[in-house]
């Protein structure tokens, strides 16, 4: 009872930023369609669910398989499978919140400073957009903050429990995303905070230190139980150059890589946020043993990717940006203290948070027009990975099945086709679906048979190689004998999602 009585006003914020996460988070939480890799990673999860033999499908493709693992178990609670997924993200980015509150307390030594950097974490319109999403970052992100802040309570504290739980975290990150190797990478930072006046305390801290990567690797070594753990490192090289590769060519994509992160990070945190995490180290000379160690895990990992990076999109910086968060907290607090009046500084923070605010609104509402990175607006919303129309064709595909049995064929054997129709119907004992690839100048012949035999269709939604003169979505002009059923037009131009009957 003593200690609500001493916390009334931190554990008033917290709930009040808990109700308000959970309300952003849900408000119109299906309004995007499903994505690409979503629908990998449900369909994935609807599998493993099913039989225990594919616990680890998702390494079948190179990918980690935590979300997968979790997503499997929501599904045991929510009939809609996406739904599902995006909520493993939801929890995920509410235990973020919480480890952003304990990260700021703790590194700073001060509530305010755990409290803003949690607020922030709410408004942060990338975690906007990714909590709400069957995407593996935002628990990337979660694994992150919890492994700072226990590497930071080891350095400070020198404790075997707590050494367990960082190997049992950082072993979460590595499970999750291969990027979650950095929490172990950056380990030797935290040595920033360690009292130097106990010298004879870094043998313990280097032993327990090692017993935390210890735990880690032997989670992460859980995967060898699968034939496909080697796929890792094939699906690795696809995203990031390994050494061999990239000492061919070295730093030659550093700038084109450098100017993308930049963008990505401008548009995500907006200008006066980063002033405010750069003006942490001017604006008071206290705790920069603790700012250098926040800013390294943003700035080491980034450089990483800007050097190493080969395929990259803005989810991949999405923990790194975190770490910014509670630089920007202590700058607010500073300011407050040395402005010394209340109205200005409201007026000040409505203006730097204006701009989170109306991107924020955006993102709920319109999507399409929201100031994030366009790659995200066009793999999410208007372009052809984005799943506009698959749910509206999937209600067709239904009654058409309620007549008797049909026959789907999609543009696609991996991917948003034909895994989000697999998804809501692979059990329908009248729908038969098969994915075509590639799609040629001649309609498949095994499509022109089921024609004869039973009402076929066949979805257009990507690029071609034979479609080349054709906007994306649409059947090659070679081919004969289709009707065009339904076609939902995305916001981009010339996309399409294309429903044809196959004319028998």
């Amino acid at each position: 009872m003593k200690f609500f009585q001493n916390h009334k006003l931190e554990i008033f914020v917290l709930f009040f930023l808990a109700f308000l996460y959970f309300f952003s988070r849900f408000y119109s939480i299906l309004s995007l369609p499903i994505f690409t890799d979503e629908a990998i990673y449900i369909r994935w999860a609807q599998i493993a669910k099913q039989d225990a033999n594919w616990r680890f499908i998702s390494l079948t493709d190179g990918k980690q398989p935590m979300f997968v693992w979790l997503a499997m178990i929501v599904m045991r609670f929510v009939s809609d499978p996406l739904l599902a997924g995006r909520l493993v993200s939801v929890g995920a980015g509410f235990s973020t919140l919480i480890g952003m509150y304990f990260l700021g307390k703790e590194l700073f030594r001060s509530n305010k400073i755990g409290l803003i950097s949690s607020s922030l974490y709410v408004i942060f319109p990338m975690a906007l957009v990714y909590d709400r999403m069957a995407l593996y970052d935002s628990l990337v992100g979660t694994f992150a903050v919890w492994s700072l802040f226990f590497t930071i309570l080891l350095a400070r504290k020198i404790r075997l429990d707590v050494a367990l739980l960082l190997g049992m975290t950082a072993g979460g990150a590595v499970l999750t995303k291969t990027s979650g190797f950095f929490t172990i990478y950056l380990l030797p930072l935290s040595l920033l905070l360690f009292d130097w006046k106990k010298k004879k305390d870094l043998l313990k801290w280097v032993f327990l230190v090692g017993a935390s990567i210890i735990l880690t690797y032997m989670l992460y070594s859980i995967l060898r139980l699968s034939p496909y753990f080697h796929i890792i490192d094939e699906k690795n090289a696809i995203f990031v150059y390994p050494f061999n590769e990239w000492i061919k060519h070295p730093f030659y994509f550093l700038i084109g890589n450098s100017r993308a992160l930049w963008d990505w990070t401008v548009r995500y945190l907006t200008w006066p946020l980063i002033i405010l995490a750069l003006l942490s180290f001017f604006i008071a000379k206290p705790f920069l043993k603790e700012k250098i160690l926040l800013f390294s895990w943003y700035i080491i990992p980034i450089v990483g990717l800007a050097v190493f990076g080969n395929a990259l999109y803005p989810r991949f910086i999405f923990f790194m940006m975190l770490f910014l968060l509670p630089l920007i907290s202590y700058s607010l607090v500073i300011l407050y203290s040395k402005l010394k009046n209340r109205y200005l500084f409201t007026i000040l923070c409505l203006f730097i948070f204006s701009f989170s605010f109306v991107t924020d609104y955006f993102i709920l509402n319109d999507f399409f027009h929201a100031y994030i990175p366009r790659s995200d607006i066009n793999q999410y919303k208007s372009d052809w990975p984005a799943g506009g129309g698959v749910k509206e064709s999937i209600e067709f595909f239904k009654k058409e099945a309620e007549k008797g049995k049909i026959y789907i064929a999609t543009q696609g054997t991996f991917g948003l086709m034909p895994f989000a129709y697999e998804i809501y119907l692979v059990q329908n004992p009248n729908i038969a679906i098969e994915g075509i690839w590639p799609i040629n100048k001649e309609i498949p012949q095994k499509v022109l048979e089921k024609s004869k035999q039973t009402p076929t269709y066949f979805v257009f939604y990507q690029p071609c190689t034979e479609c080349s003169d054709v906007s994306v979505g649409l059947a090659p002009p070679s081919w004969q004998s289709l009707e065009l059923i339904y076609q939902f037009k995305k916001e981009s131009r010339e996309r399409y999602l294309s429903v044809y009957r196959v004319l028998p």
